[in-house]
C-alpha cells in the first residue's frame, strides 16, 4: 500500500522519529484539518498551547466518531498527533522544528527532508504529500506577516514567531518543487562558556578578543555559511560594557544581547507594489543618527559596507560586522567588492585604504568535517603597503601533518594596537602570544 511519512517526537532522548501513516489515513487527516480549522477561531491556529491543543482534540474526537472510524489506540494517537502538527504548527516538520538537536531543516521538495545536527546533516525519511502541501505549508509561514508568495513572487525570507530564519522558494524558480530552509533561533543563545567547551575557542582567545572588544578595536568576523559567524557575533558582543548605546543592524533579527542599552533595527521587505522597503544600508546610514557607542551589523552584504567602514573611520569605533569570505585576505577582497556596490565611482585603491584604517582585526571561523565549528585564525589587519592591505595573524589552528585533532595556536606575535589595549586597562601576558612570561 503507498504510504505517506508523518513523524511524532520520542520524549526519551529529544529526538523525532518518522513512522508511517497509511495513504488512506493521509487522506483522512486532511479531512480532519479542513474540518477543525473551518471550527476554529483563525486567531488561534498559530498558537500551540494546551488550550488549543485540546480544543483540537475535543473537534477530534468528535469528528472520529462521526466518521466512524475504528483504529488501534497507537494509530489513533499518531493521527492525532500528525492532525495538530498540521492546524498548529508546520505539518510533517513540526517535531524537528521541538527537536533541539536538530539546528536547521531543509525542505527539497515533497520527498526529501533533510536536518543538521552537530553540524552534520542527515536524510529524515519524512515526506509531504505533494508538491502541494508543501505550499500549503509555506503559506501557513508567509499569511501572517502579509507576505505574497506565488508564480508572481515565488521567494520569500521571512521570520518565524520564534525567531527562526526562514526562507522559501518555489517553482518555477524552484526545479525540485517548493523548497523550505528554516534556521532555528535558538531558546537560549549559546555563551562564551559554551564556545570553550566547543573547542570553538580557547581560554587565551577570549581574554584577548574580550580586550579587543572593550577597548573598541573594529572587529570583523569571517566565514563561510553555517560556520556560527552570527553565534561568535553574539559572544563578542556581550563583551560590551553596560554603559554604552549599541545599535544592532540585522537582516532577520538573530543576535540576543542581554545588556540593557541595545536597539534593535530590522530591515523591511517591500510591499507587492514595491514601496516600503528598508535595506540594511538605509539603516546603517539612520544609526548614525542615533547616538550609538557601538553599531553592530549582523552581516554585510551590498553597499551598506561601504558606510560601515566610513562609520568605523569617523568615530564609531569598536563596530562589528560578519562577511562570507574563506580566509581574512578573501574578507577584504569581500569588503571591497561589496564597497563597490554603494554605487559610487571610486577606485579600488581608495576602498582599499578605507578598509585598512577601519577594520583592525579578523576573526576567521569554520566548519570542520567533523561539523564542529572552531575559530582558525585571527589576523590583524596593519595597514597598506603600496596598493597591498598588510595582513599579520596572531592566532593560527594548526592540523598535525598525521592527522589527529588540530589546535589554535599563537604565533608568537604581538599586534601593533597593544597600546590601545593597555590604555584600556589590559595587560595581557606575553604567554598568551606564544612567548614566554618572566616573573621577577
Amino acid at each position: 500500500m503507498a504510504s505517506t511519512r508523518v513523524v511524532e517526537t520520542v520524549h526519551d532522548n529529544g529526538r523525532s522519529k518518522e513512522v508511517v501513516l497509511p495513504a488512506n489515513l493521509a487522506r483522512v487527516r486532511n479531512w480532519l484539518v479542513e474540518q477543525i480549522i473551518a471550527r476554529l477561531d483563525p486567531a488561534i491556529t498559530w498558537q500551540r498551547t494546551p488550550e488549543t491543543t485540546q480544543q483540537v482534540f475535543q473537534h477530534f474526537q468528535r469528528l472520529y466518531q462521526q466518521a466512524g472510524l475504528t483504529l488501534s489506540e497507537e494509530m489513533r494517537k499518531r493521527l492525532f498527533e500528525a492532525v495538530v502538527d498540521e492546524v498548529l504548527g508546520y505539518g510533517p516538520i513540526e517535531p524537528f522544528l521541538q527537536d533541539p538537536t536538530v539546528s536547521e531543516v531543509m525542505v527539497n521538495g515533497p520527498h526529501l527532508v533533510y536536518v543538521e545536527r552537530d553540524g552534520k546533516l542527515e536524510e529524515t525519511g519524512v515526506q509531504f504529500d505533494d508538491d502541494e502541501h508543501v505550499i500549503r505549508i509555506a503559506q501557513r509561514i508567509v499569511k501572517p506577516l502579509g507576505r505574497p508568495l506565488d508564480r508572481a513572487h515565488p521567494r520569500v525570507d521571512a521570520r518565524l514567531p520564534d525567531g527562526s530564519r526562514v526562507n522559501i522558494i518555489i517553482p518555477p524558480a524552484a526545479l525540485p518543487g517548493p523548497v523550505i530552509t528554516i534556521r532555528k533561533f535558538p531558546a537560549n543563545p549559546l555563551t562564551v562558556d559554551d564556545l570553550l567547551r566547543f573547542g570553538t575557542l580557547t581560554p587565551q582567545l577570549v581574554e584577548f578578543l574580550r580586550a579587543c572588544v572593550v577597548a573598541r578595536l573594529n572587529i570583523v568576523v569571517s566565514g563561510g555559511t553555517g560556520s556560527g559567524k552570527t553565534t561568535l557575533l553574539n559572544v563578542l558582543s556581550s563583551f560590551i560594557p553596560d554603559d554604552e548605546r549599541i545599535v544592532t543592524i540585522e537582516d532577520a533579527a538573530e543576535l540576543q544581547l542581554h545588556q540593557r542599552h541595545v536597539v534593535g533595527l530590522e530591515t523591511v521587505p517591500p510591499l507587492p507594489d514595491g514601496s516600503g522597503q528598508v535595506t540594511i544600508r538605509d539603516l546603517v546610514i539612520n544609526s548614525l543618527r542615533m547616538r550609538p557607542d557601538r553599531i553592530i551589523v549582523g552581516e554585510c552584504r551590498g553597499g551598506e559596507a561601504l558606510d560601515m567602514l566610513q562609520a568605523m573611520n569617523t568615530g564609531h569605533d569598536g563596530s562589528l560586522t560578519t562577511v562570507h569570505a574563506n580566509t581574512p585576505r578573501d574578507a577584504i577582497a569581500r569588503l571591497e567588492t561589496l564597497s563597490l556596490m554603494a554605487g559610487f565611482d571610486l577606485p579600488v585603491v581608495v576602498i582599499r585604504r578605507q578598509i585598512a584604517s577601519a577594520v583592525d582585526l579578523i576573526v576567521q571561523q569554520a566548519r570542520l568535517r567533523d561539523g564542529s565549528r572552531k575559530v582558525i585564525q585571527v589576523t590583524e589587519v596593519q595597514g597598506m603597503e603600496g596598493n597591498t592591505v598588510v595582513l599579520q595573524d596572531i592566532f593560527i589552528y594548526r592540523q598535525p601533518p598525521f592527522g589527529g585533532e588540530g589546535k589554535l595556536e599563537p604565533t608568537g606575535i604581538r599586534p601593533n594596537f597593544m597600546p590601545r589595549l593597555e590604555e584600556a586597562g589590559f595587560k595581557l601576558s606575553a604567554e598568551i602570544f606564544g612567548g614566554l612570561s618572566f616573573r621577577r
